[in-house]
């Protein structure tokens, strides 16, 4: 009964978590990273577990999308392409550093992303497609590059990164900005972790079915809820989300 238990708890915390995390583009480490390290797991083991778990996320999300059209294909190409050898290098290069001073830069960084939303009030509002020629995708692709490492090597926050990246650089609007991020992170820069995690790290699998099912839920709820959202509203979420992941990894 115990175990029956627990596993309804970590089904209903991955909804939660990967719902939020669908809306805004990032974050379900927020929710879900700390409670595994309630429950009893230490940290390099509630990470892995964690990475796997949110490929699910991205799974969820897509099958809401791909019903939307909201999916750009070049776009998807050049996250995947140019974050997916980050994630690995981030993966293999957290597991040979202490990761809280990282940690406490992200935060600042994070904290920043809210502000810049908050006080850029049509930033993301509108599409304005920009930065398609070939100099515009490869800074684009070297930004990502660089927010793939991130995702790599820490436990949250930056999907919401390439969320915000995606809307100032390329001029998405935030509910596709947050629907490529959701496809090309949740299923390839996460697939790629936890391919990596999966091979180098020891990871709770009888833990593993409870999350997956409860991010592909989440994740397809979340993906819905944005898709009937308005901008503005998903915007000001981002908002939020951010200003509590930055104060989480302040706070440790």
């Amino acid at each position: 009964m115990v175990e029956y238990t627990e596993h309804l708890v970590l089904f209903l915390i991955a909804v939660v978590a990967n719902w939020f995390s669908a809306l805004a583009g990032g974050g379900a480490g927020l929710i879900q990273l700390p409670i595994l390290i309630f429950m009893g797991l230490p940290f390099s083991l509630a990470l892995a577990t964690h990475k796997i778990a949110t490929v699910a996320l991205g799974l969820g999300a897509t099958v809401r999308h791909l019903r939307e059209g909201h999916l750009d294909k070049l776009i998807l190409l050049v996250i995947f392409l140019a974050g997916a050898p980050g994630v690995i290098m981030g993966a293999l290069f957290i597991l040979d550093v202490d990761g809280r001073q990282a940690e406490i830069a992200l935060g600042i960084l994070t904290l920043m992303l809210s502000l810049y939303s908050w006080f850029r009030p049509e930033l993301g509002l509108a599409t304005e497609n920009k930065h398609r020629d070939f100099v515009g995708l490869l800074i684009g692709a070297l930004g990502l590059f660089v927010i793939g490492f991130a995702n790599g090597a820490l436990s949250a926050g930056s999907g919401l990164f390439v969320t915000l990246w995606l809307v100032y650089w390329f001029g998405l609007e935030y509910k596709l900005a947050v629907a490529q991020t959701l496809v090309a992170v949740g299923l390839g820069w996460n697939g790629t972790g936890a391919v990596t995690m999966g091979a180098v790290a020891e990871v709770k699998w009888d833990w593993i079915p409870a999350l997956i099912a409860g991010s592909l839920v989440g994740g397809y709820l979340g993906a819905h809820t944005s898709i009937q959202s308005g901008n503005l509203l998903i915007k000001r979420l981002y908002e939020v989300i951010t200003l509590l992941v930055g104060l989480k990894l302040l706070w440790g």
